[in-house]
């Protein structure tokens, strides 16, 4: 059996999946070299952790590619205070990154199974600043307790933002969303910026899963 050298996967994988797309930011570039993306897998996917599409996960979910992880951090441009929500843990590999870069992170995950793992898979790295419950983040009773956030991280694909999601920003605050349907979607950032109307940007286009859990009637804004 071929042994992979996961540190050697991990420096190509920031190379030439990541700086070659110009993300170079040094603080995020240093995140996806230092956290081992392979440690938050089960073993029967472990060896797929760095190549360029998404991983399969338990309950049928799928793990973001490392581009789309990426390009999620830079379009938060985090500065190490911001409260963050983030809608679907997965197994945390996305919440560890952001916890990185944070004061807190509030993440919750919809499939018990994986709430399990991400909770797990912080403990085991030390992360201490980000918690995983186990709940329907996109249901506005799950997140109606939780207060304000300087950020909101949606990890699936929807098809609209939810004028709930945009009332929890602060002053300042912004929000990063696949938005539209499977299979392209745009990755989306919405930011407050003290005018009557948030400011909305389209990062890229991706492929992405549909989101699970939406309540059967909403209402939306954008």
């Amino acid at each position: 059996m071929t042994t992979i050298d996961y540190e050697t996967a991990r420096h190509n994988m920031v190379e030439y999946q990541i700086r070659c797309c110009k993300i170079l930011d040094p603080d995020l570039l240093e995140a996806l070299r230092s956290m081992p993306r392979e440690s938050f897998l089960g073993e029967d996917v472990k060896s797929l952790a760095y190549m360029e599409g998404r991983v399969p996960l338990p309950c049928n979910q799928e793990m973001l590619s490392p581009l789309q992880e990426a390009n999620i951090l830079e379009a938060l441009d985090l500065q190490g205070s911001e409260r963050i929500l983030e809608i679907g843990s997965g197994t945390g590999f996305l919440t560890a990154l952001l916890a990185m870069h944070a004061a807190e992170v509030v993440s919750l995950e919809l499939h018990p199974e994986l709430a399990d793992m991400a909770k797990n898979n912080l403990a085991s790295h030390g992360i201490s600043n980000a918690s995983v419950t186990c709940a329907n983040g996109m249901d506005p009773a799950a997140h109606a307790s939780l207060g304000s956030f300087d950020a909101i991280v949606i990890g699936a694909a929807i098809q609209e933002i939810p004028q709930e999601f945009l009332t929890m920003l602060n002053k300042k605050g912004r929000l990063v969303a696949f938005v539209g349907s499977n299979p392209v979607v745009k990755l989306v950032r919405i930011a407050k910026t003290g005018k009557r109307h948030p400011e909305r940007t389209e990062i890229l286009e991706t492929l992405l899963q549909n989101i699970e859990g939406l309540p059967e009637k909403r209402e939306f804004v954008f």
